[in-house]
């Protein structure tokens, strides 16, 4: 039995909480394949990784304990669902958005001091994280705290492995979502016109869609946006702020933008990891694993592997883009990508024109969140 093996590594070691990048890094070279009673089988080479992606068949995404559509589905049942979703993130559904989403980028920009110190994690990356997926679904905006303070117990149980935690915080979580969707039944008519009443309005297989169905996607819409746009907004305001020369160059060519997110985020990954499940026995990186068991896919190990990437750290958007797993790849690639770039770039778009100065004060640390979040959990930035 799996429970039986000696560990190859502790996800949990507190030294590697604190710098997981240098700890993948190293896992890399010393043990790309390894087993531990927290993560089951970690995946660091990129070459692993991608051939997970892209073996459906034989690495299942039917892992979670809940329905996760369509996450947590294989074809063909994956398709049926992700043909319902995709359209919510198409090229017109983002320009319809996008003007609501640079008026909540642009205040939340400007609250910012002019000149000051302020903590940029739970003042500016979450409140933009929670505003924009907020407005993206015509949620109310009195959930905000509700969901961060969610966002904060979800993280903490699953870095314990606390499972009863875990199937807590997804009860309190389901009944939110639940009575969104009551209030809109009741609403009838009246119903506002958003992206949470359109989906209700779906139908998969001839039949609609059933609430369990609407409380699993509405949820995996928050879990993937909030927690990663938030890390993700910390994660570039951290390079920004140390890389002054990068900072000038985007600002003279916004255009660029994207792509050069894309490429900070691939070094330092907002989304730390996914999971996968054996459909037979496989071997990975010279290790047998058998039918049955649990994979972590790393992909903040995988986007920086230097046999592929060189330098993890050096920046080259274009020589990078082709294997960047950001968003990552298959079947299952993230349906939320546009939505994700859409909102990173119109935020940074506003900052870099609004608040164009800002650096690291030299007695004030960032803390880097702890496993399975990405980011920081505090980054003091000084502006002006």
């Amino acid at each position: 039995m799996s429970n039986t093996r000696n560990p190859d590594w502790n996800p949990r070691d507190p030294a590697l909480l604190d710098e997981p990048l240098a700890a993948f890094d190293r896992m890399r070279h010393e043990c790309p394949v390894a087993w531990s009673e927290y993560q089951h089988w970690s995946l660091f080479r990129h070459e692993d990784v991608t051939r997970v992606l892209h073996e459906p068949e034989t690495f299942s995404n039917a892992v979670s304990h809940h329905l996760s559509v369509p996450n947590g589905m294989d074809p063909p049942e994956h398709g049926h669902y992700r043909r319902i979703i995709e359209p919510y993130f198409s090229p017109d559904a983002m320009a319809r958005f996008e003007p609501r989403c640079r008026s909540i980028a642009r205040e939340l920009v400007q609250s910012l001091p002019e000149n000051g110190t302020t903590d940029v994690i739970p003042a500016f990356a979450e409140d933009f994280a929670l505003r924009i997926q907020c407005a993206f679904m015509g949620w109310r905006e009195d959930l905000h705290e509700s969901l961060r303070e969610w966002l904060h117990r979800n993280q903490q149980a699953t870095l314990s492995g606390d499972r009863e935690a875990m199937a807590q915080v997804a009860v309190d979580f389901d009944s939110t979502i639940r009575s969104l969707l009551a209030e809109r039944r009741d609403a009838d008519d009246q119903a506002p016109g958003d992206t949470t009443t359109a989906l209700m309005n779906e139908t998969v297989n001839g039949r609609a869609l059933t609430d369990e169905e609407l409380v699993s996607i509405l949820r995996n819409w928050t879990v993937g946006e909030v927690g990663t746009i938030s890390a993700s907004v910390g994660i570039i305001m951290y390079a920004l702020a140390r890389d002054p020369e990068l900072m000038m160059h985007l600002q003279a060519h916004p255009e660029e933008l994207d792509s050069t997110i894309d490429e900070l985020l691939r070094r330092d990954a907002p989304l730390m990891s996914n999971r996968r499940v054996t459909t037979c026995p496989v071997t990975l990186g010279g290790r047998r694993i058998e039918a049955g068991e649990r994979l972590t896919l790393l992909w903040a190990s995988a986007n920086r592997d230097e046999s592929v990437f060189g330098d993890p750290d050096a920046i080259d958007p274009g020589g990078n883009a082709g294997n960047n797993l950001l968003y990552g790849a298959g079947i299952h690639v993230c349906p939320g990508a546009p939505l994700a770039r859409l909102e990173l770039s119109t935020l940074f778009e506003e900052l870099l024109f609004w608040r164009p100065h800002f650096h690291i004060p030299g007695d004030a640390g960032p803390q880097r969140a702890h496993y399975p979040a990405g980011g920081f959990s505090s980054l003091s930035l000084a502006f002006g």
